[in-house]
């Protein structure tokens, strides 16, 4: 990277993300996208939960931890779509410049790839409050779930998962500009490889013992078994979290280092202007 890539003005980045607005404010489409699949999810965890409880309530004392496991459901489901849709804002917001095939005018503009990043981390933020805060009202309006009541835990729940959609996004982001559009699916499909190891629903505990490891290598296990620590034990574990940080500054510099270098790749490779399949 050159002296030159290092350079940031606020005023470019802003420009971006304006572009990108004008996008999602001409299309009710886009919008509704945003909304829809967060909404069918939570409503479904919702009832599953419910369900769920009234099962083990039925089953008495002995159902109790099936009960216990069952109260963090919407909750798990909330931030998983956070983790998701933030990594998946920043792609799609990347994906529109491959698809009306903007990214070598981009590049070739004053536009520095620092300043690239922050409006695409900017328009990730933007599009995950379009799509979730109006879901996470309707959990207290539909199943009285209030993910608002964690207070300040979910603002550092939230920076970490953040941080760690941003660092897949920007891996994927990368790719996509190496190997073109036949890489697409990957911003699509890649977080769901983390569904399984992060512990959503469950417990690491439930993981066999040489896995665990490897989920403990993923700061979004700290986030859930957070959730968990603060919905069942009403204790807030900092200790996970400061954990979850330190290995999400170490993703966020190596996907950060992977966007540019494979950008440095494409230019010497001249595929910039060539982005199809």
């Amino acid at each position: 990277m050159s002296a030159d890539d290092l350079v940031f003005s606020p005023a470019r980045a802003s420009a971006m993300v304006t572009r990108y607005l004008y996008l999602l404010r001409s299309s009710w489409p886009r919008v509704l996208d945003l909304l829809y699949w967060p909404t069918v999810q939570m409503v479904t965890w919702g009832f599953i939960q419910t369900y769920v409880s009234h099962a083990s309530a039925a089953g008495g004392a002995a159902a109790g931890p099936i009960a216990i496991g069952a109260g963090t459901l919407i909750g798990a489901m909330l931030l998983w779509d956070m983790l998701f849709r933030g990594q998946l804002g920043f792609s799609a917001s990347f994906l529109e410049e491959m698809w009306s095939r903007n990214v070598g005018n981009l590049f070739m503009s004053p536009l520095r790839p620092l300043e690239f990043v922050a409006a695409l981390t900017v328009m990730s933020i933007i599009r995950l409050a379009l799509g979730v805060i109006p879901v996470t009202f309707m959990a207290i309006l539909f199943f009285g779930f209030n993910l608002w009541g964690l207070g300040l835990a979910l603002g550092v729940f939230f920076i970490n998962l953040m941080l760690t959609s941003w660092a897949v996004g920007l891996l994927v982001s990368g790719i996509l500009l190496r190997n073109g559009l036949g890489a697409e699916n990957l911003a699509w499909t890649v977080m769901f490889l983390m569904l399984p190891l992060a512990c959503v629903y469950y417990p690491v505990t439930i993981l066999p013992s040489w896995l665990q490891p490897i989920a403990w290598a993923l700061p979004p296990t700290y986030v859930f078994e957070g959730l968990r620590a603060l919905l069942n034990d009403h204790v807030f574990r900092a200790d996970l979290m400061l954990e979850a940080f330190a290995i999400n500054a170490v993703l966020f510099g190596l996907g950060l280092w992977a966007f540019l270098a494979l950008l440095q790749q494409s230019r010497k490779a001249g595929t910039l202007l060539q982005m199809g399949e």
